[in-house]
């Protein structure tokens, strides 16, 4: 994914409204800095329905770990064959776009080794099963740590139920 359009997108806070990716990213290091000494997790999650287009929304969750978390989300249509696979791939693609914008980002402003994890919409059970091997290899092999169904909630919770 085109790093100016990340730059572009607009994304939206449930309790801030609309903001830019910018701005988001500012949010996001603002929450950190509110509790320092607490450890946190970033996480980037993709889920798509298809409809007349394929619909897919992106979450970023900046979680506080034990003490809550925020969110933010874009949602865009994009037209593309019915293909699982295709979209799934589509969903990982989406998920590393956005995580390696905000990793460069992370790492120019001190927070380098904060951990970005990226939730994929597939697991053990379904018919995704098959696509495990190739989608957690594509997202490692990028240096980023992926989590599959059940513990994907950032795909599977937060993007899914913007999706809808």
């Amino acid at each position: 994914m085109n790093l100016v359009r990340v730059r572009n997108m607009m994304f939206i806070s449930p309790s801030k409204g609309k903001m830019s990716f910018d701005e988001a990213f500012k949010d996001i290091v603002g929450y950190m800095q509110e509790m320092p000494g607490i450890p946190y997790r970033l996480i980037i999650g993709t889920d798509s329905q298809l409809r007349e287009d394929a619909c897919f929304v992106t979450a970023i969750v900046i979680h506080r770990v034990g003490k809550g978390g925020r969110y933010y989300y874009t949602k865009e249509n994009e037209r593309m064959g019915r293909s699982l696979k295709q979209r799934i791939f589509f969903e990982a693609a989406k998920s590393l776009g956005i995580a390696s914008r905000l990793a460069e980002k992370l790492a120019q402003n001190g927070y380098g080794d904060l951990n970005v994890e990226i939730h994929l919409d597939i697991g053990q059970n379904g018919e995704t099963k098959d696509l495990i091997r190739e989608i957690v290899g594509m997202v490692t092999g990028t240096g980023f740590e992926a989590k599959i169904k059940p513990d994907a909630y950032g795909a599977t919770k937060v993007a899914d139920k913007h999706s809808k």
